[in-house]
This record gives structure tokens, C-alpha cells and sequence, in this order.
């Protein structure tokens, strides 16, 4: 029997990483239990009520920020923790007693080389190398940071997932992985999505227009809000009942565009709706009339898989692996021209017939990598690295 262990370092919560780690948890529950033991490590008690249901062993671990967290963070010498500086940690103490045949790590973070064991890493992104412009990969020592742990976990682990084939191939150029320990595993919409019951109260929470664009994304530079804005009021001039609904926790760069949306005149064709719940977030895409991501990072994504599952026309930037990703099911434009996301919202916004063959394509889409094909490839990949 195999033993293999998931580490959640990280709270639970909104995000692409959160919803990749709910796919590869609800994988692994999916495997032969005469085959493989499974235990999910984890470090917030928010975690539990997703764990339970799944049937798993678990093992709390209380504290993440311990010394490793630091030593990671701070980038300090790999080669000075391993001379047993680690034993000072209780987190890799424990990694180092449970005695697994190996660990996945799906976070991208610093214990898949600093917990000592066999390990699969992942990278889901390299754009602080390919778009250096944005301060959220460049400033404040992150990119250094990322770095340092992309090159260690390029180095040191026994396998490497990716999301895609552009991902594989940037981790190649980047750091020189072979190919051969890299393994493309794209993306699926988080299990939540699929949930056909709405909140009762829903329309209590969200005050919808019975017509409007979505797009979900935290206030990061990277997410090209205020070119969607600019945007959203050229295209008011030609459809005044153009409506935009932007929900994401209310931080980073949010003041910045909440003031864009304010000084462009748009107070009453924008709403700003916060952090959504899980729950709640079916709902908003079935009501939507499409969803549009201006996004300058890839190589792939996740929203976009949510909506086209969901039947919810989609226009993204044509970048890095999304055309791959979503083929015929969206329509693309360039994030840097604004004539082009102009184009692209407008058309969304006022022609039927695109918007129901965009809704066919989404659901073909979906059907042609799906939870059973995930379950499947990820089962063939541990096979491949554990054999």
C-alpha cells in the first residue's frame, strides 16, 4: 500500500490554489483505499469541515508559521536547515515521523523542499519572470522570493505538476527541469460549482440587475480592472444599460478602482460586491450574462472553467495557455488594447445569437476534461512517480 500525504499550509478560502487543492483532495478520497492511504496535513481548523466528508485520515498541525515558514521566507540556506537545523521545527519533525512514501504539495510553497521528503511540487505560475511589470510578483523582494522557491523546488522535488503545457515548457526554460518530472495537469472547476441549490438568501445578500457582466477577481494590478472600466464606460455610450458586477475582497489595489469607476462616471452601471462565499457563487454565474477576464497572468486559469461548466459565455485574454485551454468556448482579446476588450464587451453585451453559441461551446468544453478524466490523469501521474 502507498502511503502519501497532502499538505495544506494555507487557509481555506477564495482563490485559484484553494479550489485546485478541493480538486486534488476530492482525487486522492477517489483512489483505492486497498491501495493507497491517504492523510491530509493541515494547519487551520477551517480546513476540517472540508476534510470530513471526503473519509480521509487527517492530521492537525496547528501553527503554520513555525521556523520553516521563516526560514523559507527569508530564504535562507537550504543546505544549512538540512544539516539538522529542521529538528528545531515541529512541522518537519512531523514529516520527518510519519514516514509517508511521499507528499504532495499543492501550494507552490517552501516545504516542498524544506519537509525533507520525496515530494510533489507545483508550480502554477512563473509570471513574476514573464510579467515583472506588476508589483505583486516584483516588489518588496517577491520576486527574489520566487525565486528562491521555484528553483528549489524545480531542483529538489521528485515530480512537478503544472497546469498546462505552456507551464511545463516556462519551468523548463526557467530552470532547466527535465521534462521528464514535470507532469501538465489543467485545471478543473472546483466541486462547489456544480452545487444546484441557491442560498435562500441569496437576493438578500446580492442585489443583481437582471443583466450584467462578472467578473471575479481579487483587486491585484495583474487583473486589469481599470482597463475593463475604461472600457465598460466607452461601451455605455452605445448600450447605457451595460452593467458590471466585480466581486473580490475589498483590498490591494481596490481604492484604486473604486476611484477609477467613480471618476469614469460609472457609480451606477458598476457594483462592487465583496467576497462571495462559495455557496453563493453558481448562482451569480447562471444569472450572468458572461463573464469577462481582462487577467495578464496564465498560464491558465480557473474562473473560466467555472463559467463555461455553468453555461456562462466567456471573453478572456487570448495569453499563454487560455486559447488551449478553452478553445472554440470563449472569445479573446489582447489585455492591453482597450479597443479590444471595448470590442469584445460590447459584442458580449448585445448579440444573442454569439452568447448561446458561446453557452454550447462552454458545455462541449467542459465535457472534454472533466472530475472522472482529473481523478484519472492524477491517479497516472502518482502511479508514473511512485512505480
Amino acid at each position: 500500500m502507498l502511503k502519501l500525504g497532502i499538505y495544506l499550509g494555507f487557509r481555506p478560502g477564495a482563490g485559484g490554489i484553494f479550489q485546485y487543492s478541493l480538486s486534488l483532495l476530492d482525487a486522492l478520497a477517489a483512489l483505492p483505499r486497498d491501495k493507497y492511504n491517504i492523510v491530509a496535513a493541515y494547519g487551520d481548523p477551517a480546513w476540517k469541515p472540508y476534510l470530513e466528508p471526503l473519509g480521509i485520515e487527517t492530521a492537525y498541525l496547528g501553527e503554520c508559521k513555525t521556523l520553516g515558514y521563516w526560514w523559507g521566507m527569508l530564504c535562507l540556506p537550504v543546505w544549512l536547515w538540512n544539516l539538522g537545523l529542521w529538528r528545531l521545527d515541529a512541522t518537519a519533525r512531523y514529516f520527518a515521523r510519519a514516514h509517508m512514501d511521499g507528499w504532495l504539495f499543492p501550494a507552490q510553497d517552501h516545504w516542498t523542499y524544506l519537509s525533507r521528503q520525496p515530494a510533489i511540487g507545483t508550480v502554477h505560475d512563473l509570471m513574476h519572470r514573464y510579467e515583472r511589470e506588476f508589483p505583486e510578483v516584483s516588489r518588496f523582494g517577491r520576486y527574489w522570493l520566487r525565486e528562491h522557491r521555484y528553483r528549489h523546488i524545480a531542483k529538489t522535488a521528485k515530480a512537478i505538476m503544472v497546469d498546462s503545457e505552456v507551464g511545463k515548457r516556462q519551468l523548463m526554460e526557467s530552470y532547466h527541469a527535465p521534462a521528464e518530472k514535470i507532469h501538465p495537469l489543467p485545471y478543473i472547476p472546483p466541486r462547489y460549482i456544480y452545487a444546484a441549490e441557491t442560498p435562500g438568501d441569496f437576493d438578500i445578500k446580492f442585489s443583481l440587475p437582471k443583466k450584467f457582466l462578472f467578473y471575479p477577481a481579487q483587486f491585484y494590478p495583474h487583473k486589469n480592472h481599470i482597463r475593463l472600466l475604461q472600457a465598460v464606460a466607452m461601451v455605455r455610450k452605445e448600450h447605457p444599460d451595460i452593467h458590471l458586477v466585480l466581486s473580490g475582497p475589498k483590498n490591494h489595489a481596490y481604492a484604486q478602482v473604486a476611484n477609477e469607476a467613480k471618476r469614469l462616471g460609472l457609480e451606477g452601471a458598476v457594483s462592487f460586491i465583496g467576497y462571495v462565499p462559495d455557496a453563493y457563487v453558481p448562482e451569480i454565474y447562471r444569472r450572468a450574462r458572461a463573464l469577462v477576464m481582462p487577467t495578464f497572468f496564465g498560464p491558465t486559469n480557473i474562473p473560466p472553467l467555472e463559467a463555461q461548466a455553468l453555461g456562462c459565455p466567456v471573453a478572456v485574454s487570448g495569453i499563454y495557455g487560455m486559447k488551449q485551454q478553452l478553445g472554440d468556448g470563449a472569445i479573446y482579446f489582447n489585455p492591453r488594447s482597450l479597443q479590444e476588450i471595448v470590442a469584445a464587451t460590447s459584442q458580449l453585451w448585445s448579440d444573442d445569437a454569439l452568447c448561446e453559441k458561446l453557452k454550447e461551446s462552454g458545455f462541449h468544453r467542459t465535457s472534454l476534461w472533466n472530475k472522472i478524466l482529473f481523478d484519472g490523469a492524477l491517479a497516472h501521474i502518482l502511479a508514473k512517480v511512485f512505480r
